[in-house]
């Protein structure tokens, strides 16, 4: 455990002195602060509106960083010809893949939190309350959705050849499963053979990330809170997927060649 904790510090260190985080949240304050300036027609309730933005955006600055931190971390080791001299510490292929993975979710949790402080103080801001619960259960969720997404980018590390084409793949299919995820299965009723079937195939196998991201309404709407049984059960599902796909890249990576 202290290799695989070693191997993620390192990468926390790595990814917060790169410019990605910093871009995405002035980006998202300045958007975000910009549309809070604005007074409509004196609507009162505008404030939803600014809380449904501000929550996209970090669900996109987050998914923009999970998943272009995690694709480039084994293609940089091999670039920089530092996968070797790591190999050849007392450091094992399953080692340096679960510190990867844990090094960029815990990346992704510090980063979380930067943006739902912002966030709950921006919310605070014009609605002057502060509904603590309801914000850990949606970044919660997010933070565990995030690992199933970033154990899936490291994954395509070790199967596609460039980062680029990587994150890209990774993006359609996070945004396919996001917009069009729970309708998959009406959409195979409509379909003929053999199309349903592999439609039907789709929607079972995918992690179904449509839950914690529609997580956000229970924010823009002031609902109560929701059953921490159902928090325990879409965690156990999420985790469950995240395993799956880490010990898929551990098996790639043990009959990987290191060059």
């Amino acid at each position: 455990m202290r290799n695989i904790f070693a191997v993620a510090g390192i990468v926390i260190k790595e990814l917060y002195r790169r410019k990605d985080f910093y871009v995405l949240f002035i980006l998202t304050v300045l958007v975000c602060l910009i549309m809070a300036s604005v007074n409509i027609f004196n609507d009162k309730h505008i404030i939803r509106y600014l809380k449904e933005l501000c929550l996209l955006l970090i669900w996109i600055s987050s998914l923009v960083i999970g998943i272009t931190a995690t694709a480039r971390q084994i293609p940089a080791e091999r670039e920089q010809r530092t996968l070797l001299p790591l190999l050849a510490k007392p450091l094992t292929r399953t080692q340096l893949i679960f510190g990867k993975f844990l090094g960029c979710w815990f990346a992704c949790g510090l980063v979380l939190i930067c943006f739902y402080l912002f966030f709950g103080a921006l919310a605070a801001s014009r609605e002057h309350t502060w509904p603590l619960p309801n914000y850990f259960q949606a970044m919660f969720l997010h933070w565990i959705a995030l690992g199933a997404v970033v154990a899936l980018a490291l994954l395509g590390s070790l199967v596609f050849a460039a980062p680029s084409s990587n994150s890209t793949i990774c993006f359609v299919i996070i945004a396919t499963i996001l917009t069009v995820g729970r309708y998959l299965d009406m959409i195979a009723l409509a379909q003929p053979e053999p199309f349903r079937s592999f439609i039907y195939a789709f929607y079972y196998a995918v992690p179904h990330l449509e839950i914690p991201f529609e997580m956000r309404n229970l924010i823009v709407h002031d609902w109560p809170l929701i059953g921490w049984n159902f928090i325990a059960l879409d965690t156990l599902y999420l985790l469950a997927y995240t395993a799956v796909f880490l010990i898929a890249a551990c098996l790639v990576f043990r009959r990987k060649p290191v060059n």
